[in-house]
């Protein structure tokens, strides 16, 4: 089976977000799998060509690999991508990303063609792809090449949608019947997700739970009625993580290497940790850390009401992110405030990999969350996750139980900063009895969230569209 698997980025070459993560991770996964699959994506500025030995193809293609000899095709048109950001700069979008993205849909296409490289199926990854599945249902529906060709669109976040001003229909070289209720027309504005979700043959998201959530109005985002007509056609198919990345046994940031059998490796680093970010050294203190993006949807409103009661506590608490300036002020005034804080408002991946192996529990308490890798690194690393009822967390952490010992984190549902103080106090009280959290921490180092079964659930989907 041969498989094209279209995303706009693409870890190590290019990331934004967890997108990345998925699309350098999966098709490797995929190729061990038994499948046949090749990379397209962008040729940004970041990707440098002696760093990731690209090959030149012609003048509008790079060549490389990934993983067990994926190929990786990279697009080359410098007037779009040879740029600082990906889709943005300062903040804001560049004002020709429907150009761009339309033209990286087309090239892609287009470069199929070139090298004869026919896919049973083009795996699509959110807004920037979602032109590639309408056209070859309109524009390239009489060429025999693209005959027979499926597609699947994947939706990571329905949050992000490529909304657009109607006037530049024309630059995707699509008819004007198509911006309708019935295609691209989203409240005034073309939507490229939009189109996606229409003309794809089938369409997937990132866990099960995420998969009927986004067809309710609290998170459809205006377009749960397609989702719903369309419900047949969805499958939910968990993320998995890199374990060679995130393997406290091999990580070369850690001071101290540790595995499920071999924990007390654990609070060494703990105890680093602690005297680097100049907290208290005290393996006996539970330290309380978040990795994450500072906005409302990753619940940083409903922490910030209660993390000075948190902090009151006999605990320590680490931050590392960047977002929203209201909580850049927020988590600034509480270190000031509190000596056994440690704030740090930047992206660092050293200090990531520090503060998973470091904290006792992770705190995820998302307003939704498509599916969530933090909390399986944090799992990995024996740091118990903490996390709200949602998407991918409510498919990954299962609330312990003190009855059962059941369990690998600490769940809450209702959506309030109450419940969220609660399920922070119900982990201190588990964290106090050390041969419980001891066995708890052994338990959630052995779960396993590797490529290798969502792979194969995705190689059944890619032969159920083609069937």
């Amino acid at each position: 089976m041969k498989i094209l698997f279209c995303s706009s980025e693409v870890v190590p070459f290019a990331k934004t977000g967890g997108l990345a993560d998925v699309a350098g991770t999966l098709p490797p996964a995929l190729k061990i799998a038994g499948v046949e699959v090749k990379i397209v994506m962008p040729r940004y500025k970041c990707v440098d060509v002696k760093k990731f030995k690209l090959k030149k193809l012609d003048n509008e293609t790079y060549s490389t690999t990934l993983g067990k000899n994926v190929e990786v095709l990279l697009l080359e048109k410098k007037s779009f991508f040879d740029r600082a950001g990906l889709y943005q700069q300062k903040g804001l979008d560049y004002p020709d990303n429907l150009e761009r993205f339309a033209y990286y849909c087309r090239a892609a296409l287009k470069l199929i063609k070139k090298i004869n490289f026919k896919p049973d199926v083009i795996h699509c990854n959110d807004w920037q792809t979602g032109l590639i599945p309408i056209y070859l249902k309109t524009i390239l529906k009489n060429d025999p090449f693209y005959k027979n060709i499926k597609t699947i669109f994947t939706i990571h976040n329905l949050g992000y949608q490529g909304l657009f001003p109607k006037e530049e229909l024309a630059k995707t070289g699509l008819s004007k019947e198509l911006f309708s209720v019935n295609g691209l027309e989203f409240y005034g504005k073309i939507n490229l997700l939009k189109g996606g979700l229409l003309f794809a043959d089938s369409i997937s998201t990132v866990s099960s739970t995420y998969a009927h959530e986004i067809q309710s109005a609290e998170f459809g985002c205006g377009l749960e009625g397609i989702l719903q007509k369309r419900k047949k056609d969805i499958t939910g198919i968990l993320n998995g993580i890199n374990y060679d990345e995130w393997d406290p046994k091999k990580n070369k940031a850690l001071v101290k290497s540790y595995g499920p059998d071999s924990i007390e490796g654990k609070y060494e680093n703990k105890e680093a940790l602690q005297k680097l970010e100049k907290l208290k050294v005290d393996r006996k203190i539970p330290l309380l850390g978040i990795i994450t993006r500072l906005a409302d949807q990753k619940g940083l409103d409903i922490l910030a009401e209660v993390i000075e009661e948190v902090v009151k506590m006999p605990v320590q608490f680490i931050l590392l992110g960047t977002g929203d300036p209201k909580y850049h002020k927020l988590f600034e005034n509480l270190s000031s405030k509190y000596k056994n804080t440690s704030i740090h408002l930047k992206f660092d991946a050293t200090l990531a990999y520090k503060i998973y192996a470091g904290s006792d529990i992770f705190l995820m308490p998302s307003y939704y969350e498509p599916c969530g890798l933090g909390q399986l690194i944090s799992l990995n690393f024996g740091t118990i996750p903490l996390a709200r009822k949602t998407g991918g967390l409510a498919d990954t952490v299962e609330d312990f139980d003190p009855f059962t010992k059941k369990g690998n984190g600490f769940m809450f549902s209702d959506y309030q900063a109450g419940s969220l103080l609660e399920a922070i106090k119900r982990s201190l009280c588990v964290y106090n009895d050390d041969k419980t959290w001891q066995k708890l921490v052994i338990r959630a180092m052995k779960c396993d969230f590797s490529w290798k079964k969502s792979a194969k659930d995705y190689v059944n989907l890619y032969k159920s569209i083609k069937a």
